[in-house]
């Protein structure tokens, strides 16, 4: 099959390494980045907002279908825009794009569906958000900006002056374009994540996994796109993951069939195991990302026949993923980041290309016979093995191995699954 994955990210890079398990496939990537060509993936200069031209690219090549790995376009319609070409595109529409777009739409959905979440107030005026935060003795408390974020959009704050700080930030400032901000009490536990396919009615989960948002050890500092990852989580037990699956997903998937979306696509539960028991965190319409990076490479059936299924609404028999060891993923970023990311050298292109460990790829571009940082998260370098403690073993080593002049890392990536 012609395949085009959509994006630019370590993602989309996982997403099409996927899809070539099957050498039946051609897959492109649109736009992809200059590091997925070292592994030979297909990249076509089309913007991923820039709906026409990929359009007219799936037509003009014969693509089987798309796969849209970023949440903007989701947001923005692509499905609907092609759709309306009679075009085959994996991902929910518009409408159903907005248990990203919109966290008070998702909240809403949540309690019509009877999906533990946190207690919540949402807000469109500074004034009566900070009328709100000054009643508030229960601190920390968090604060989310309404619309998308690229991961940034979320606060924890620690007492009443900084909470103002932010929802001023926000709705005064505008940033990220906010117009609408959630303020939610601060749930206390383990978090997971738990995403699954997902056409119309019928759900298939994937294994759960673990991300790292903060960027620093410890889980401190500002909150990133995602500093790593580890599938799947030795510390939540299946009867915890079973639980999810029936309080979350399952209510979740019906009550957004029962309210008009038929969605297909991927569903993602970001959750949180707390003393009274699993609460949501937040839903995304699209594969997580570090999660996808680590999650994928346990999948050992054809990931292009499933979507194929899916687009088409027959059901998947059986998918098999494999059931032994753990796969964990590391984020170099550039130093600075997430404020002010620095740019530079990365090394030599062959170091990349003869690096022992598998290697996706986000913002990076090439230049002469060197990678360079063109972003914030740079590349996410992964390994498999039977233990956490093996696992870091070879890829600390590995990663400390390769030019630290402008990258920075975390060095505690699965520390919640020994």
């Amino acid at each position: 099959m012609k395949i085009l994955v959509v994006g630019s990210g370590a993602r989309e890079d996982a997403i099409c390494k996927a899809l070539l398990k099957n050498n039946d496939n051609v897959v492109f990537c649109a736009p992809g980045n200059d590091g997925m060509k070292l592994s030979g993936i297909k990249t076509i200069a089309i913007d991923e907002d820039d709906f026409d031209h990929l359009a007219n690219f799936v037509k003009t090549n014969n693509v089987d279908y798309t796969v849209v790995g970023p949440e903007e376009p989701l947001v923005n319609g692509i499905v609907d825009f092609f759709k309306q070409r009679k075009l085959k595109i994996f991902g929910p529409t518009k409408k159903g794009a907005r248990i990203e777009g919109s966290k008070s739409f998702t909240k809403k959905l949540m309690a019509d569906a009877n999906i533990p979440t946190a207690k919540y107030q949402e807000f469109t005026e500074l004034d009566k958000a900070t009328a709100y935060l000054q009643t508030q003795v229960d601190f920390p408390t968090v604060i989310k900006a309404d619309g998308l974020a690229a991961g940034k959009g979320v606060y924890i704050v620690a007492d009443q002056e900084k909470a103002i700080e932010k929802v001023t930030e926000l709705l005064k400032g505008h940033k990220f374009n906010t117009r609408k901000v959630v303020i939610e009490e601060f749930l206390m536990g383990e978090e997971f994540s738990l995403m699954a396919f997902v056409d119309h009615k019928r759900f298939y989960p994937m294994p759960i996994a673990q991300d790292y948002k903060k960027i620093f050890e410890g889980d401190k500092g500002p909150n990133t796109g995602g500093m790593g990852a580890v599938c799947p989580v030795k510390n939540i037990s299946p009867e915890i993951v079973q639980t999810a699956i029936d309080t979350v997903i399952k209510p979740f998937v019906r009550e957004m069939y029962d309210q008009g979306i038929k969605y297909t696509g991927v569903v993602y539960a970001g959750l949180i195991l707390t003393e009274s028991g699993i609460k949501v965190i937040e839903f995304n319409a699209r594969f997580g990302d570090p999660e996808t990076e680590v999650v994928l490479p346990r999948l050992q059936s054809d990931l292009s026949e499933m979507f194929w299924l899916m687009l088409n609404h027959k059901k998947i028999s059986q998918i098999d993923w494999s059931d032994t060891g753990l796969n964990l993923g590391v984020f170099a970023v550039s130093k600075g980041y997430p404020e002010k990311p620095v740019y530079g050298s990365l090394g030599a292109k062959e170091v990349f290309k003869n690096c022992p460990l598998p290697i996706n790829y986000a913002a990076v571009r090439k230049e002469d016979h060197q990678l360079y940082s063109n972003g914030g998260r740079l590349y996410l370098m992964q390994t498999k093995a039977e233990t956490l403690v093996e696992a870091q073993k070879i890829i600390y080593e590995q990663l400390d191995q390769m030019d630290q002049t402008n990258i920075f890392y975390r060095r505690d990536i699965g520390k919640n699954s020994i």
